[in-house]
């Protein structure tokens, strides 16, 4: 199988660079879903952190930040807002104090129903089958696994 080759100067051109098609499709995917989730009343990182909620509920702020590589002082804020909102409570673990809970609140379960359809619009906007975009998110998070390790 041949293999492109590329000069210096095409490597070095933005149409030929991984990080920018990355980069410009998050950021076209952000301007997506701005106002689905202004409808929801929340902002794309807190929509991440409810997805993973709404998965397993009560789980910590260490594995919650895991799930969504951020850490604890990116987390912190975002988790306050969610509980201003009514939609998460921040407990301390009875079994360990060090340990932060965060749980739904019955306003936050019920926020899922309303969020069911994001992904149907999400995939129109795409343009693509259910299989081309799973096979898309699978490729890209070997990448991004690959990239970390």
């Amino acid at each position: 199988m041949n293999t492109p080759r590329l000069s210096s100067d095409q490597a070095l051109q933005l149409d030929h660079q991984l990080c920018f098609a990355l980069y410009s499709a998050s950021l076209a995917m952000t301007k997506l879903y701005k106002p689905l989730l202004e409808e929801l009343g929340l902002t794309y990182p807190q929509y991440l952190a409810m997805l993973v909620l709404w998965e397993t509920d009560g789980v910590t702020v260490s594995e919650l930040g895991e799930r969504l590589y951020l850490d604890s002082g990116t987390l912190t804020p975002l988790l306050k807002r969610l509980e201003a909102a009514e939609l998460v409570t921040r407990l301390r673990d009875v079994e360990d104090e060090r340990r932060v809970l965060i749980r739904l609140t019955a306003a936050g379960r019920k926020l899922k129903t309303r969020a069911a359809r994001l992904p149907g619009c999400v995939l129109q906007a795409t343009q693509c089958d259910v299989s081309e975009v799973m096979a898309l998110t699978q490729q890209v998070q070997a990448l991004r696994d690959r990239l970390i390790a």
